[in-house]
């Protein structure tokens, strides 16, 4: 079993010049996030979580402090190299899905196996089409965004996050323009490739209940490191959508007037 943590960090600082001013986002963060955790990175406005996502993810580089990530320092790599280990070794859920409006669902999650290493036409489409069936939209392959709900539209970037098989995922805020039921569906998504594939999960949330479908949660407040736990009673997202069906059941048997839902979201 290879130990090596995913994420290793120690004495992170990122300052920001604004105008004649500096703004210290992170100051002095240590931090490890071993393989196969699903870790929920929480805290208010401006305490340095989204800041501290940009440096996982290989965005942007810290002013200080060590960043090793799958055993290696990536804390001083050229762009062009971050730019490598971002596409081959992260994947990227955002808040805004981030898709090309006119490109169907399965040319959207081809478009990572564009750069780097050139992937096969016919391999791309494969990966592709895999992806998409992980995440339940193997009948929508080539729909284009605007035939798409919310959710499916979440699912298509978690497809594209997943294709070139990455060890860590990283979700900012994934839930963020969702119904509460669609967000519990994207969540499970998030459970099921922590748990079955072993994916290590770094989500940012300022929700402490979608927070609690992790495994940990970290929190941050002023660039800094405040708490650092396990979840005592983790939220399972499967069994909670089994519940909310039931007792949309219910309400449909006492009212007979209530129709069912139209389709997954």
């Amino acid at each position: 079993m290879n130990e090596t943590p995913v994420i290793a960090v120690r004495d992170l600082t990122k300052t920001y010049a604004v105008g004649e001013i500096e703004v210290r986002a992170l100051r002095g963060i240590s931090l490890e996030i071993p393989r196969g955790q699903f870790v929920a990175l929480t805290g208010p406005s401006g305490s340095g979580k989204s800041t501290f996502m940009h440096l996982a993810g290989c965005l942007d580089r810290p002013t200080s402090g060590m960043y090793v990530l799958n055993g290696r320092d990536v804390s001083r790599l050229s762009k062009r190299d971050l730019s490598l280990v971002r596409n081959h070794e992260i994947g990227f859920v955002f808040q805004g899905f981030n898709l090309l409006p006119r490109t169907s669902a399965i040319e959207n999650v081809e478009l990572p196996m564009l750069y780097g290493k050139p992937v096969p036409a016919k391999e791309r489409r494969r990966r592709a089409a895999e992806a998409l069936e992980q995440v339940g939209l193997g009948s929508r392959l080539d729909h284009h965004p605007n035939q798409l709900s919310g959710g499916q539209q979440q699912r298509v970037a978690i497809a594209r996050a997943l294709v070139n098989k990455p060890s860590l995922l990283l979700a900012d805020e994934p839930t963020g323009n969702l119904d509460s039921r669609t967000s519990i569906e994207v969540m499970g998504i998030f459970q099921r490739l922590n748990q079955e594939q072993g994916i290590t999960v770094l989500l940012i949330t300022h929700e402490m209940d979608i927070a609690e479908y992790g495994t940990r949660i970290v929190a941050f407040r002023d660039g800094q490191v405040v708490t650092d736990r396990p979840v005592r009673e983790q939220r399972i997202a499967e069994d909670e959508l089994l519940a909310w069906d039931s007792l949309r059941a219910e309400r449909a048997d006492d009212d007979p007037t209530t129709q069912p839902s139209a389709g997954p979201a």
